[in-house]
């Protein structure tokens, strides 16, 4: 009996070195933003390993760049970026990765670009994009966009898995389809409102929904405002009888507040990225809660 359990034994031994048993490596990707990283793992599925180095609640404007970013990328296969120089902090994390074999993925190639300066910028016009508005990602149908050059990277690290990232792909494509007859049915009733925005983050949002900034807290994109600047807004509501100021989680709502308490305007915040709220949880969760709160608000 014994000896039958050592052949057994062996002859498993025997198989096994001819025949490991290995699990395929999965494709690590690190992404700026979550928004990106939830439309990573929507193509990539379990042949994806991918993180965000920017939480939903911070100002991708405004990292701090920490050491452990390096040592993430170094590890990394892709470096998913906005790109149109919001995360100025980008590259130099990428150089400084010493990692020989990154692709750096720039989600703004296939993009049409809105705000592109016309004339030299300078210090003087604020945070001023050289490249246009960078928030992009706020018009669903550019996430589809972002998806095709998330597709098309993965397929270049894994060639082999094309079939079963192409499906994924056309299936959250055919979801983004579906939710956007949905969303634009439900902002059908947004179209036209003015709303005050604290920062220019919705040019493409605004586009394809139909809402339009009045004016902007900031006085500048960048710029703290001024006394002066928030009287002129506080009139402006008042005249234009402006129903809606809104703001990003991680922007000072002493001044939105002051304004609202001033002119009897409702303060929102809107989320720009998934996790910028707790009920966000994903890419189409960020427009439904987005077109949501607005068609609360305006009731």
């Amino acid at each position: 009996m014994k000896k039958i359990q050592i052949i057994l034994i062996a002859s498993l031994l025997l198989i096994a070195s001819i025949h490991p048993l290995q699990s395929k490596e999965k494709i690590k990707v690190i992404t700026t933003l979550t928004d990106l990283a939830s439309l990573t793992a929507a193509v990539g599925g379990d042949r994806v390993e991918v993180e965000a180095l920017v939480k939903g609640t911070q100002d991708p404007h405004q990292i701090e760049v920490l050491p452990s970013y390096m040592v993430k990328l170094r590890h990394a296969d892709l470096f998913v970026i906005i790109g149109m120089d919001l995360e100025m902090w980008a590259y130099p994390l990428r150089d400084g990765s010493r990692n020989a074999k990154l692709l750096l993925v720039d989600c703004s190639t296939n993009i049409e670009r809105l705000e592109v300066p016309t004339y030299k910028v300078d210090p003087s016009h604020g945070d001023i994009h050289l490249y246009g508005n960078p928030h992009y990602w706020l018009d669903p149908e550019n996430g589809k966009r972002i998806m095709q050059t998330i597709f098309e990277a993965l397929v270049k690290v894994s060639p082999e898995d094309y079939s079963y990232f192409e499906s994924n792909l056309k299936t959250y494509t055919q979801k983004l389809d579906e939710k956007m007859v949905d969303w634009q049915t439900k902002a059908e009733s947004l179209r036209g409102k003015q709303v005050i925005f604290f920062h220019n983050s919705w040019p493409y949002f605004n586009r394809r929904f139909g809402l339009v900034a009045a004016n902007f807290i900031e006085p500048k994109p960048g710029v703290t405002p001024s006394p002066s600047h928030t009287a002129r807004l506080i009139q402006q509501v008042k005249d234009q009888k402006i129903k809606v100021i809104a703001k990003e989680p991680f922007f000072d709502d002493r001044v939105p507040k002051m304004i609202s308490r001033e002119t009897g305007a409702k303060l929102v915040v809107l989320p720009t990225s998934v996790g910028g709220v707790p009920e966000v949880k994903d890419y189409i969760g960020l427009f439904d809660y987005i077109i949501s709160t607005l068609d609360k608000a305006f009731e």
